[in-house]
């Protein structure tokens, strides 16, 4: 049986990234990774179409030199604070005079669902169902061949500013990939981190990338809400640039080798750096950090109101899963428990031999596990129930 691509591609503020793995069986084995620094991609958005189609270029060309092989589609991640998620309801008569449900029935309450006014710069991407309910009785999670006269459907629909979004796909398009799916940042990295136990008692992904911070939340195996909140590790940088006076280049250093969310040692403890200047650069320890607990407590205060507007603040059993490359800051773990007064740890990628197990890649690995779900499974969910009839809708809205 031959073996399958399966790429993912992350378009992150930071970085570019591409994974592409050979589906043989149950097995994924990657083929080629790829990151590169970003351009033309602000907070989560691309604003610069054609700087982003040739940095995909250069991924397939590279890919092809090395390995021989052709990508002709991707599963992408979409991403950015324009994203929305609204409860909504759709309510229809069953179709077929023996009162079974068909597949019909349930495209036709699902399209009923989103049938609501929005906003003309706003599309709605995905349509993802909680429950049915037939004739009144609630809690069921597959309707297909049940029988009844009235089909409802509780839904959480995703969307996002129309603008945005076709950029995002303009960029793919034209650098000659076809689109398989779209999936939102948050709700890719939840696939890679969480296990379904963790799904099902209620919990939280908070992939923290480096121009957003997205929020996913599962209960009863089910996306109930998604966020996304325009600050990431960046501005992590910025405040330690502005608050130590020195330039970006240096304040990402400086990041990276000394953080830490919280303050353990001596207060008088100094750091001296050289910058190519006559005089090194001296600052404490503790003014390092209080400048990074600041940005990162606001971040999560604000994931908070989040949690506050579903009423599940302090309430999520399996706790809060950090990832993307802003979960690696020191002492992350602990001020999140602080936070959130919840079990708290940092989400890896796993399954993947040929790669580090990074939370920075859980998005890009998300979205190959997820793409290898559909390819075995077309009418299966995936990341999210009901994402394989995102599809249709994707190229229908935004293909030309």
């Amino acid at each position: 049986m031959a073996k399958a691509l399966v790429t993912g591609l992350d378009i992150g503020t930071g970085s570019i990234k591409i994974l592409v793995v050979k589906k043989e069986g149950e097995k994924l084995e990657v083929v080629s990774h790829i990151q590169e620094n970003s351009s033309g991609v602000r907070r989560g958005v691309v604003v610069n179409v054609e700087e982003v189609s040739n940095i995909l270029g250069s991924f397939l060309s590279q890919i092809k030199e090395e390995t021989g092989e052709q990508v002709q589609s991707v599963y992408v991640n979409v991403d950015g604070s324009h994203l929305f998620s609204l409860p909504s309801r759709g309510t229809i008569a069953v179709s077929r005079a023996d009162q079974k449900i068909s597949e019909e029935d349930i495209q036709r309450v699902l399209q009923a669902a989103q049938t609501f006014s929005l906003p003309s710069n706003k599309e709605i991407f995905d349509a993802i169902p909680r429950e049915f309910i037939i004739d009144g009785e609630r809690g069921i999670k597959e309707a297909l061949g049940l029988q009844g006269v009235r089909l409802e459907a509780e839904v959480l629909v995703l969307g996002g500013f129309s603008p945005y979004l076709k950029n995002l796909t303009q960029a793919i398009l034209d650098s000659d990939l076809q689109i398989l799916d779209m999936v939102p940042s948050p709700i890719a990295a939840a696939r890679a981190v969480l296990n379904p136990k963790q799904k099902e008692l209620g919990v939280a992904v908070l992939d923290i990338g480096a121009g957003t911070s997205g929020l996913a939340v599962f209960e009863e195996g089910d996306l109930i809400h998604l966020a996304v909140l325009p600050v990431g590790s960046v501005n992590i940088t910025n405040d330690i640039a502005i608050g130590l006076k020195v330039d970006t280049e240096v304040a990402e250093r400086i990041k990276i080798e000394y953080d830490s969310c919280s303050f353990k040692g001596d207060k008088r403890e100094k750091i001296k750096i050289s910058e190519n200047t006559s005089e090194p650069l001296v600052f404490s320890r503790r003014a390092l950090t209080e400048i990074i607990e600041v940005r990162v407590s606001e971040i999560f205060g604000e994931i908070n109101k989040e949690l506050k507007k579903i009423s599940r603040e302090k309430l999520l059993p399996a706790g809060l899963v950090l990832t993307g490359g802003g979960a690696l800051l020191p002492q992350m773990v602990e001020l999140a428990k602080k936070e959130f007064k919840l079990p708290c740890k940092i989400g890896k990628p796993k399954g993947f031999l040929e790669l580090d197990e990074d939370p920075s890649l859980a998005t890009v690995c998300g979205l190959v596990l997820g793409g290898a779900d559909l390819e075995k499974e077309k009418t299966g969910p995936t990341f999210g129930k009901g994402v394989g009839n995102k599809i249709k809708r994707i190229f229908k809205i935004f293909i030309p």
